[in-house]
């Protein structure tokens, strides 16, 4: 074993360090990505696991070379990875596929994202008042992510967005109330789509109900913003990434949207100055001015 590992540190030595320094952020990439792609998910304890089990062996079978000495050990470690990899992609293949999707909204895959303030306006003063009335509502911010397939399977609209039509939309007794609203931009695509609903280990409190499972669902399934109403409560949520805050009001509800749909807007808003000098009016205009007060 002690030459074993004589041979493997002269073997080291050997290599150019710009090679080695090339392998080493190679594999702190690759590391790094899966990390980001599994970080939050019921995949990253798994993941966790595995990665330490498969480096202990592969130390002990590989470097101190029992594969020489346990032939039939190594095969059965090496049938057993094999199979390993296969599993985890079948058992973490919705992980995978959020993964994925992910990495299409970045910069270089996305578009970038118009302002939406008057969607913004529509939600906030719709939420506040379907809240008010204890009316439930779901209404799903498209971004990035296209919601093509969900779209299909609900009632086309095509309809500019205003709150008026969003609280007739939700309004107890019609036939599209229950399930979700669509908006694109500042357009409401369609109206009765059906979501995915979250599993139970995604969903922060049992006790929700589907409107919030089934915007935890998509919110994870998409880089989809959705706006909750409950029904029974008339609290107002929005779920984003699988993370659901609660409590909003209509106030809290708009500074949110603001924030995540127009970062830019938002940001040049803020540079601006907080007191604006302002140039004083001519002298018979203020003169008119102090006549009229």
């Amino acid at each position: 074993m002690f030459d074993r590992l004589t041979n493997l540190f002269d073997r080291i030595r050997d290599y150019d360090w710009w090679q080695v320094a090339v392998e080493l952020v190679v594999i702190w990439i690759i590391v790094f990505v899966v990390v980001k792609l599994v970080e939050g998910t019921r995949a990253a304890a798994a993941l966790k696991s595995v990665f330490f089990l498969v480096v202990v062996l592969s130390l002990v079978i590989r470097i101190l070379g029992v594969q020489d000495a346990l032939a039939r050990l190594n095969f059965l470690y090496s049938s057993i990875v094999a199979v390993a990899a296969i599993a985890l992609i079948v058992i973490f293949q919705p992980e995978l596929r959020r993964g994925l999707t992910r990495l299409g909204e970045t910069g270089f895959f996305g578009r970038r994202i118009a302002p939406a303030t008057e969607t913004v306006d529509a939600v906030s003063r719709a939420a506040a008042m379907l809240s008010k009335a204890r009316f439930g509502a779901i209404m799903v911010i498209e971004r990035n992510t296209p919601l093509k397939e969900l779209i299909e399977g609900g009632t086309t609209l095509d309809a500019e967005v205003s709150a008026m039509l969003l609280q007739t939309v939700f309004f107890p007794g019609t036939a599209l109330h229950d399930l979700a609203v669509v908006i694109r931009k500042d357009r409401i695509v369609a109206a009765g789509v059906q979501l995915p609903m979250a599993d139970a280990a995604d969903t922060p409190d049992p006790l929700l109900g589907a409107r919030h499972r089934a915007a935890i669902g998509v919110s994870l399934e998409t880089d989809a913003i959705v706006v909750v109403v409950s029904e029974e409560t008339g609290v107002i949520s929005l779920a984003e990434r699988g993370d659901l805050t609660r409590n909003l009001n209509e106030a809290e509800l708009q500074g949110l949207l603001l924030l995540k749909l127009n970062k830019g807007l938002v940001t040049a808003m803020q540079e601006e100055p907080d007191s604006v000098e302002m140039e004083p009016p001519p002298e018979g205009e203020a003169e008119h001015e102090e006549a009229r007060t």
